[in-house]
């Protein structure tokens, strides 16, 4: 009898426990069945990203070049007399003026011939005034039929070759003069003076055969010689205004030039087109190109290569983006425009000159075109974003 109590008594225990475990089972999978029927869909959220309205601005379009710095003029400075160099009066490597001082030739021979020009003409104004009281004394005589008319006209003769070599005399000493003063060697140009060639107590001849003292080179304006592709000079001077004289107005073509040393690069150095080849090299498909640049310290050399700019005559307006939206797919640029739907599409572009840190777009985009400006790597086309207006430049 007890031992059937004790398995009723279990038996209702076990059954009370399997009601247990089905109506907590039951409970916990009631909810989520009621809340996978009833809760809708989650949306997609929008990602937040920085974009940039693609606005045209008027700019200067500019091309860069390597070239070389040159004088405007370089002169070989040689003795016009012959003797011996006195002294140089100069600091090698030196800025000079024109008519400076730069050396001088012993001058005493020259003095001295200049002292006998000067006595020569002395002595045939002598003659001159002796012929003239000649003429004048046969003159009274030929009235008088003391002598005749032969012997005035000789007189006139003679007078008259006084007066010529009076006048050859005059000559002579002008010449002796110009020998004394070209014993000052002046500086026929401003500029930079080179070293000296021949040194003090030499002996130097004049004439085309004679020796160079030293060299000097223009330094204000200076040139700045480079190469250009025919088609890039054809699209600039086809921009150009309609010509009006017989002179291109090549002064109107903007250049800039920029030198480097041990501490970088410095500033740009503003100029203009002065000579534009009028010949394209058969090898290179290139024309020559000379730019005058002001130079008024002297800073840029003669000889010393330098980065070009080469502008456009007239600002254009173009399309300008930061290379922060840019990106490179294979060999393609391209960007992430915004649509109305704020999704983005994949856009490619072409991309042409920098200005100011920024680029021109050649083709691809629209004026009004809203792009993203930061995170394109990270983001696929048809992606729903929260467009956020940040500055054209803007590297946030």
């Amino acid at each position: 009898m007890k031992q059937s109590n004790i398995r009723r008594l279990l038996w209702s225990s076990s059954l009370a426990a399997v009601i247990a475990v089905g109506a907590t089972s039951a409970a916990l999978n009631e909810p989520e069945s009621a809340a996978a029927t009833e809760a809708p869909a989650a949306a997609p959220q929008a990602l937040e990203v920085p974009v940039a309205e693609v606005t045209p601005r008027s700019v200067t379009l500019w091309k860069t070049f390597s070239g070389r710095l040159e004088a405007v003029d370089r002169v070989e400075i040689r003795p016009r007399v012959g003797g011996a160099i006195q002294s140089f009066h100069f600091r090698e490597g030196a800025l000079v003026k024109k008519g400076d001082l730069i050396a001088t030739i012993d001058p005493a021979p020259y003095r001295a011939a200049v002292a006998r020009a000067r006595a020569d003409v002395e002595a045939a104004e002598a003659q001159v005034h002796l012929a003239a009281l000649e003429v004048e004394r046969a003159k009274s005589l030929v009235t008088s039929r003391t002598v005749s008319q032969s012997t005035l006209d000789q007189r006139s003769s003679a007078y008259d070759q006084a007066v010529a070599n009076a006048d050859a005399a005059k000559a002579a000493l002008d010449t002796a003069e110009l020998d004394l003063g070209y014993t000052e060697v002046r500086a026929p140009i401003d500029g930079r003076i080179g070293q000296i060639e021949v040194t003090e107590g030499n002996l130097v001849a004049a004439g085309l055969s004679s020796p160079v003292l030293t060299t000097m080179v223009s330094v204000d304006p200076i040139y700045a010689g480079f190469d250009v592709n025919a088609s890039d000079v054809a699209d600039i001077l086809s921009a150009l205004p309609d010509q009006n004289g017989p002179l291109p107005a090549y002064g109107d073509i903007p250049v800039e030039v920029q030198r480097f040393d041990v501490t970088g690069a410095q500033a740009a150095v503003r100029g203009h087109v002065q000579l534009i080849g009028n010949e394209v090299d058969a090898e290179s498909g290139t024309l020559r190109i000379r730019a005058s640049i002001d130079n008024p310290k002297g800073s840029l050399i003669p000889g010393e290569f330098v980065r070009i700019r080469l502008g456009q005559p007239e600002p254009r307006d173009e399309l300008l983006i930061s290379e922060r939206a840019v990106g490179t797919d294979q060999d393609r640029k391209y960007v992430l425009v915004v649509g109305k739907d704020h999704k983005v599409e994949y856009r490619t572009i072409e991309l042409g000159a920098s200005v100011d840190g920024l680029r021109v777009v050649s083709s691809g985009l629209k004026p009004g075109e809203q792009i993203v400006m930061d995170g394109i790597q990270s983001l696929v086309p048809g992606t729903l974003v929260d467009p956020e207006p940040v500055a054209l430049a803007s590297t946030q």
